[in-house]
């Protein structure tokens, strides 16, 4: 029997059949038992019911996407069977709720290892709890391809452990009852065994939305406020737990536009500050993004992206976000707009945007998505010191001599000192109507030049100091790739397969996308003759902007139909224009 390097088990059934937490327990276990380990899920917006998936991809190596396809397949009923059948790859396994559950069929598919399980006939049963069935499932899957079973009975101790002793026996004897189910009943005729790696020390597995979380504690966040909204809300579900150990303050608004006129008040305060949403959210919050523009207020607006328009697809994922959060307020606003990579990319480029909001004194969005933002990833544990963090430019009393404090004074690098309410001398009232440089309103045309000039000028060498875009050369290339957000480990996995079958492929990835980082985008386009923008919107919003900002001509390559790209498709389109 081989031993896999690299194994995607993908686990499908009905919403709260516990699809989702068998998903998530089984990741952490794998994370434990010193694998790299990368999710993805989808469920449905209602609920109770529907469809939902869990994919895991495991791998004793840094994993760069979610892979295209899958090795094993287990589905809890017919729905997920319909729904994946015609993915099903020769050589691939099966495992299904059978007999007793609701598949009717035993399956028998050419070239497919297929395993029946009664999971629901056995917590049913033999465990008189139907509810235990995902256990019977885990517990069968652990067996078949060797997936620490030992870490799968440390989480359920940790998990059901405050719920009694009889919890925990229940969950004990459901993943028994798989696992000897599959070693005296199925005869294993498939290659994949994912042994256990090496445990290392400072690892920890987080979700995307999580690691939003962390990374603003670690750049130093006071004050979060936000409204629930999926697929954003766990970023203030995690702050709500750990924000207060380090004196922090969370306020649940009544809307969006509350939560962030919140924002705007609390570093107004003096105090770094953030808020997370969704589409419909930012949608609702630009003109106070424009109003944080002209008050030159440090704030960070997380924006998990989702399908829209409206209320669209809120539990699936999509990069459609781009022209709203760049070019979305009115007026000429200045912002700055990031947009991570993969979990890690999370935490770090989220400090990054506060270092930004407090250097520059501007709004700063960070562009995740649903499929990043739900995303499970096992990382190394951030080292708090060795991470940069810059706060604003304070005003002190007495700097200037005489001269009354100017809260916008014209300075050379457009940057002026803030002071914070009651401070000595430092008084001055800030609001959303053009202002002189001490801040009262003044709407001569010089005074208007001026100060436009100042918003925007100070972001002249942003991209100096983000340096945020890497660049992936290759000699003798004709087509360079340009992929922003969670699309950029898919691409990276994608170029390096299209190398490995002899095709030069060089690539770029901006995770500045905007204002777009100009000097590092033209000096690549003058090297490439073809570029190639994968991106999971109708539009081809990066690739218009680039049209727009830069003499690029780019070939859109865009999805929307609620899910990732694969490797798969990007390699297959790269041949096609190559």
């Amino acid at each position: 029997m081989s031993k896999a390097n690299d194994l995607i088990i993908r686990i499908g059934g009905e919403g709260g059949e516990g699809i989702i937490s068998s998903g998530d327990m089984i990741a952490q276990a794998a994370a434990r038992s010193g694998l790299e380990v990368l999710t993805f899920k989808t469920f449905p917006a209602e609920i109770r019911g529907g469809y939902a998936m869990y994919q895991i991809r495991f791998s004793h190596e840094v994993i760069l996407s979610e892979g295209s396809g899958f090795d094993v397949l287990c589905c809890f009923n017919q729905e997920a069977l319909n729904n994946n059948k015609s993915q099903i790859a020769k050589g691939s396994v099966l495992i299904y709720d059978f007999p007793g559950g609701d598949i009717a069929e035993e399956q028998n598919i050419e070239g497919v290892h297929c395993y029946p399980v009664p999971m629901s006939k056995i917590a049913k049963e033999e465990l008189n709890t139907y509810r235990s069935k995902n256990m019977v499932a885990m517990g069968a899957i652990s067996e078949l391809f060797s997936i620490a079973t030992k870490s799968l009975r440390e989480l359920i101790q940790d998990k059901f452990g405050k719920k009694g002793k009889e919890v925990v026996e229940v969950n004990f004897k459901a993943l028994d009852a798989g696992s000897k189910y599959a070693r005296e009943h199925l005869k294993k005729t498939d290659p994949f065994q994912m042994d256990e790696g090496k445990p290392q020390k400072d690892v920890m597995i987080i979700s995307g939305n999580e690691a939003i979380g962390l990374g603003a504690l670690l750049a130093g966040v006071q004050y979060f406020s936000a409204y629930p909204i999926t697929p954003a809300t766990e970023v203030a579900i995690f702050l709500s737990k750990h924000l207060p150990k380090v004196n922090g303050n969370l306020v649940q608004a009544e809307d969006e536009i509350a939560s962030l006129a919140n924002v705007i008040g609390a570093s107004y305060g003096g105090v770094k500050s953030m808020t997370a949403t969704s589409g419909p959210g930012l949608s609702l919050m630009q003109e106070l993004i424009g109003m944080s523009s002209m008050m030159e207020v440090p704030v960070v607006i997380a924006d998990v992206q989702r399908g829209g328009p409206s209320t669209g697809l809120p539990t699936k994922h999509e990069q459609s976000d781009l022209f709203l959060a760049a070019l979305g307020s009115h007026g000429d606003a200045s912002k700055v707009v990031l947009s991570p990579e993969g979990v890690e990319d999370c935490i770090y480029l989220t400090v990054e945007a506060f270092n930004i909001a407090e250097k520059y004194q501007v709004p700063v969005m960070v562009l995740s998505d649903g499929s990043l933002g739900f995303r499970t990833n096992s990382i190394k544990k951030p080292d708090p010191s060795k991470i940069k963090v810059v706060n604003r430019e304070k005003y002190e009393p007495g700097t200037n001599g005489d001269k009354p404090y100017e809260r916008y004074e014209l300075t050379e690098s457009g940057i002026s000192t803030m002071s914070v309410p009651g401070q000595k001398g430092g008084n001055y009232i800030s609001t959303g109507l053009e202002h002189a440089p001490s801040s009262a309103p003044r709407y001569s045309p010089e005074n208007r030049v001026s100060m436009m000039d100042k918003r925007w000028g100070k972001l002249d060498n942003l991209e100096d100091f983000v340096q945020a875009t890497e660049v992936d050369d290759m000699e003798g290339a004709q087509l360079g790739v340009i992929a922003w957000g969670s699309t950029i480990g898919t691409a990276r996995e994608a170029v390096k397969l299209a190398r490995a079958e002899g095709v030069k492929v060089a690539a770029i990835y901006p995770k500045l996308v905007w204002p777009l980082p100009l000097k590092a985008l033209n000096a690549f386009a003058k090297k490439y003759p073809k570029i190639l923008v994968p991106e999971i919107n109708k539009q081809g919003q990066l690739a218009s902007i680039l049209r727009m900002k830069t003499d690029m001509k780019p070939i859109s390559y865009n999805i929307y139909g609620g899910l990732p790209f694969t490797p798969k498709m990007i390699v297959e389109k790269i041949k096609e224009v190559c």
